[in-house]
């Protein structure tokens, strides 16, 4: 179906349009020399006067594993008392549409209706053992620092997923993660000065997998960028 889905991008031009959200992969394991290679890459990305806010578990095996049941339990069968570090804040305008019509083409790829709660519900629970991935990864950033660090942060994560697909992989960042900070916190061992910010799928793509060929529409440049001369 997607035969060269994990053909490794030979330049950074091709790495990014070729990267995606990928919500099935492989059983393959990754090297961790790889898994390495990745996120050291990492490092170079730009912050404020170097300031590097990031901090990275790199979870693999039986601790991948663990963490992905703890979550994924405490999802379905609804374990009140957990939320977000932070908040995502109001959306509306173009980026509600956005979101709302990538949500619909999502769940239409994998033949999920509007309305079907239940099928909804037991797709979202993938999420929590990172879609089945060999690999996944917890961020975190110290709960001191402001939006400047954040966007640093994005830079961060955004050089790992380009390094990924240089060397043949895919990723997927994962929100949903953060919806149990508490139980992350608790299986890494991570005290409440961290705010976990999201996780990420890392691994081999799964190429008949029909939820990988879903890819939701970009603005155009015209919608976003202005040239002045």
């Amino acid at each position: 179906m997607l035969n060269d889905i994990n053909k490794p991008a030979p330049d950074v031009f091709t790495a990014a349009r070729t990267r995606r959200s990928i919500r099935a992969y492989k059983a393959e394991p990754v090297a961790v020399e790889i898994v390495s290679e990745i996120v050291a890459l990492g490092r170079h990305a730009p912050s404020n006067s170097n300031t590097q806010p990031w901090r990275v578990h790199v979870l693999t095996g039986a601790t991948l594993k663990r963490v992905g049941a703890a979550i994924q339990h405490a999802f379905l069968s609804g374990e009140p008392g957990h939320k977000r570090d932070y908040h995502m804040g109001p959306i509306y305008g173009p980026y509600l549409a956005r979101k709302r019509q990538c949500g619909w083409g999502l769940y239409g790829t994998i033949g999920i209706g509007r309305g079907e709660h239940a099928k909804s519900r037991a797709y979202h629970a993938t999420n929590y053992n990172f879609f089945g991935a060999p690999v996944g990864l917890i961020f975190s950033i110290d709960r001191k620092l402001e939006k400047g660090s954040w966007l640093d942060y994005g830079m961060f994560m955004q050089t790992i997923m380009l390094a990924a697909r240089a060397r043949g992989l895919h990723t997927c960042a994962e929100a949903a993660i953060a919806n149990y900070p508490d139980i992350v916190r608790r299986e890494l061992d991570i005290t409440s000065d961290w705010v976990v910010i999201c996780g990420m799928a890392l691994g081999y793509a799964d190429p008949e997998a029909v939820i990988n060929t879903f890819q939701p529409p970009r603005i155009d440049l015209q919608e976003y960028a202005v040239f002045l001369d």
